[in-house]
């Protein structure tokens, strides 16, 4: 009995590492999801418009050139007042095309507007990177979801297990008449409940594999679990202080925060410069052609061709007062970027003391819920052994080894939030690369 019992709890345990050896582990996941998922594919696309604005913006710095053309037939008749009247008709084509050129050279508005564009490619980099952080920690807590749901099923199947061995012992004790029939109806009542918690324990493991189905477009599969009573490493460096201090300056969001803010301080330099005067270089050059304008002389026309080349300077008077208010908007905007500053790196030290005190929490929980799990076996044995000698009744028995796979659950629980807390922490500072998923990756079977 007591070896039957230690069997079916290991079942608990070995369930998500059942086929490890063709089982798809976390960085494949991710990969995957890499390729697939559409928010990460609508944040790559949303920095490739980002770094357009490079080019936009530069083309404000540059010669603009156009070319115009045009023919045109004319039919004009025209009647003198004299005496007697004078009746005069011309028929003819005119044509003309020009190349024209304009070369800014101040137009300060432009020149801020070129470095906005320097920092909105920053922007749209930095978008990008926050992205791909949350998408390690998206399929981490997908992955992590399975893993924990094919656990609490195993534990439902193995407590069943249990109970049902507990079940039968009952009834044949009562047979012999050494026990009573109320021995029976709780092992059958508990057999019912865990038959219920199988049945929802299978049904969550549906729905967590459709949500990892979502990120990777990849089937049902199944996955590496984290191996036996693996150790988790306290975080480096042990000391909540240094991780707030980096998260003040290295949070993405943060720094998306300080982009924004120097964005908009650049903006009121730009509508100020609705103030300031333009001065432009520019030339053209072109030819016209046009017939004979009258119709007693066919074939009689002129041809002409024309260059220019010059400066033109253009000084704003008045606008209406819209050049004004434009600035005043920049003003208040700049002061909205400056608080909005404040909140990102407030929510990011917040964030970085969550993260780190749930890493260490869930090290200091995991440790005693490994205690309690080695205590809780022995509290099943001990029961079971009384049960069999008359000192313990069929009730302590079901409670105990209802306690451990509870605690078994918990500890299976602990260990896989700690590691997405540490996951979460990084992202904190701004650090979470693909190379922390390989080191959780390596903490599996």
């Amino acid at each position: 009995m007591k070896h039957a019992l230690k069997l079916t709890i290991a079942l608990a345990f070995t369930a998500s590492a059942m086929h490890a050896h063709s089982a798809a582990d976390l960085l494949q996941v991710y990969r995957a999801a890499v390729g697939f998922d559409a928010q990460y594919a609508a944040a790559r696309a949303q920095r490739d418009a980002g770094l357009e604005k490079l080019p936009q913006g530069r083309a404000g710095l540059l010669p603009t050139i156009g070319l115009s053309a045009n023919t045109t037939w004319n039919d004009i008749e025209s009647t003198a007042r004299t005496t007697p009247a004078v009746t005069r008709s011309a028929a003819y084509n005119s044509n003309a095309w020009g190349v024209s050129l304009a070369q800014p050279l101040f137009r300060w508005q432009n020149w801020v507007g070129y470095q906005q564009a320097e920092l909105a490619v920053a922007a749209a980099e930095t978008q990008f990177a926050l992205a791909r952080q949350d998408l390690i920690v998206r399929v981490a807590q997908a992955y992590f979801d399975v893993l924990l749901a094919q656990e609490t099923l195993a534990t439902a199947q193995a407590q069943k297990t249990a109970i049902t061995q507990q079940l039968e012992s009952a009834k044949r004790n009562f047979e012999v008449g050494t026990a009573t029939i109320t021995d029976t109806h709780e092992a059958q009542a508990r057999f019912d409940l865990t038959v219920a918690q199988e049945i929802a324990a299978e049904n969550d493991l549906t729905v967590k594999r459709q949500t990892l189905l979502t990120l990777t477009g990849r089937g049902a599969e199944a996955l590496k679990g984290l191996r036996p009573n693996v150790q988790i490493g306290r975080p480096q460096p042990d000391d909540i202080s240094q991780w707030v201090a980096s998260a003040e300056t290295g949070n993405l969001g943060v720094q998306l925060a300080q982009t924004s803010l120097e964005v908009a301080s650049r903006e009121i330099e730009k509508q100020r410069a609705g103030h300031y005067p333009t001065l432009d270089l520019v030339a053209t050059h072109g030819r016209s052609a046009a017939g004979s304008s009258l119709a007693t002389t066919p074939g009689v026309g002129s041809d002409g061709k024309s260059s220019t080349i010059g400066l033109q300077l253009a000084v704003p008077l008045f606008a209406g007062g819209a050049v004004s208010s434009r600035e005043r908007e920049a003003t208040a905007l700049n002061e909205k970027a400056r608080a909005d500053l404040d909140n990102a790196r407030r929510s990011a030290t917040l964030g970085a003391r969550q993260a780190y005190l749930g890493v260490t929490a869930g090290l200091a929980q995991v440790r005693a819920l490994e205690a309690g799990v080695a205590s809780s076996r022995l509290a099943v044995e001990s029961n079971k052994l009384g049960y069999e000698v008359g000192v313990r009744i069929n009730i302590d028995v079901l409670n105990a080894q209802s306690q451990l796979f509870d605690t078994s659950q918990k500890l299976a629980k602990a260990r896989l939030d700690t590691l997405i807390a540490q996951l979460r922490l990084k992202s904190a500072v701004g650090n979470l690369v693909e190379d922390d998923l390989a080191a959780l990756n390596a903490l599996l079977e």
